[in-house]
């Protein structure tokens, strides 16, 4: 039996019952698997007119292969909710790697939403950028809405890359009821923190228009490590699963290290992995496709747990 089944048992046991653990892995980066078929899956832009952010919000949905075919059926799907990094827009999951083609093996539904440079928080300065509160009250449920989503937290995972690795951990404090999993690809998970003495001053700058000064309260409430450190006990049972990685030359390793650290203290679930790698597109598409992996497995535990 390989290393990597092997993990996928240990991991797969751990998450049935539901106990508390840690791992920090030192492997080498994924190579990218071969698909059992080279079809891609079909992906639709759509666009949906959001109150909150008072304008059309666009973002994309990549379907499982058979989609349109299953209508009659009536099969519904698990969801994925995939994040863009700073800089960056919805479309990029799907244009900068093969999203399309690893998802094209999966039975499940992939979104990728919109997140400006916004932090996918509700702005201190901007009323109209109010990205947390979009995606948790009118994204999720337009998305249960419109397609044939298994909408329930045992069918639902969010997962990003830097600025959204960073958003879905957020999401996975706030919201726990929503999502069984949560994962981080080279997380900016110290956002909160940042400014122009650790970080370079191209993402330095986002920060405060998002945030506030240094004092306030909306960058204390959207501190992650807080949110953490001051969860009670009880509180931390009901948290979906946290997966992140950070590659060894990436200038976000030492904070991914530090809430792996933190969450080990609090007996979080989670998996943390430290790979060779820095802090692109390269590794993002490597990264993905572990996810994904991931993804179907607790998909599957937990539709046979409720069976």
């Amino acid at each position: 039996m390989n290393k990597r089944r092997i993990f996928g048992r240990f991991l797969w046991l751990l998450f049935v019952f539901a106990q508390p653990f840690s791992a920090q892995a030192q492997q080498p980066q994924p190579k990218a698997e071969k698909l059992v078929s080279s079809a891609a899956s079909q992906v639709q832009t759509l666009r949906l007119s959001s109150r909150l952010m008072a304008r059309e919000m666009p973002y994309r949905v990549i379907f499982p292969n058979g989609y349109d075919a299953k209508e009659k059926t009536g099969e519904r799907h698990p969801v994925i909710y995939l994040l863009h990094g700073l800089g960056g827009h919805f479309d990029n999951w799907t244009d900068k790697t093969k999203l399309a083609e690893y998802a094209a093996r999966y039975n499940f539904i992939i979104v990728t939403p919109e997140g400006g440079d916004g932090w996918y928080t509700d702005s201190a300065t901007a009323r109209d950028d109010r990205y947390e509160t979009y995606i948790a009250d009118e994204l999720i449920p337009e998305i249960d809405k419109k397609f044939r989503t298994a909408p329930d937290r045992n069918s639902r995972a969010i997962a990003g890359l830097s600025m959204g690795g960073y958003g879905a951990f957020k999401f996975a404090l706030k919201y726990p009821e929503k999502f069984v999993l949560a994962g981080s690809f080279s997380g900016a998970l110290a956002a909160t923190s940042l400014n122009e003495k650790n970080t370079p001053a191209w993402i330095a700058k986002s920060i405060t228009p998002v945030f506030g000064n240094e004092t306030s309260e909306v960058r204390r409430a959207n501190d992650i490590f807080r949110i953490v450190r001051e969860m009670p006990a009880e509180k931390t049972k009901e948290l979906p699963v946290f997966y992140f990685d950070c590659g060894t030359e990436d200038l976000f390793a030492q904070s991914n290290r530090d809430f792996m650290t933190l969450l080990a203290e609090k007996k979080i679930r989670h998996e943390y992995r430290q790979l060779p790698g820095a802090h692109n597109w390269v590794y993002w598409d490597a990264q993905v496709q572990e996810f994904l992996r991931l993804s179907e497995r607790f998909f599957q535990t937990a539709k046979a747990k409720t069976n």
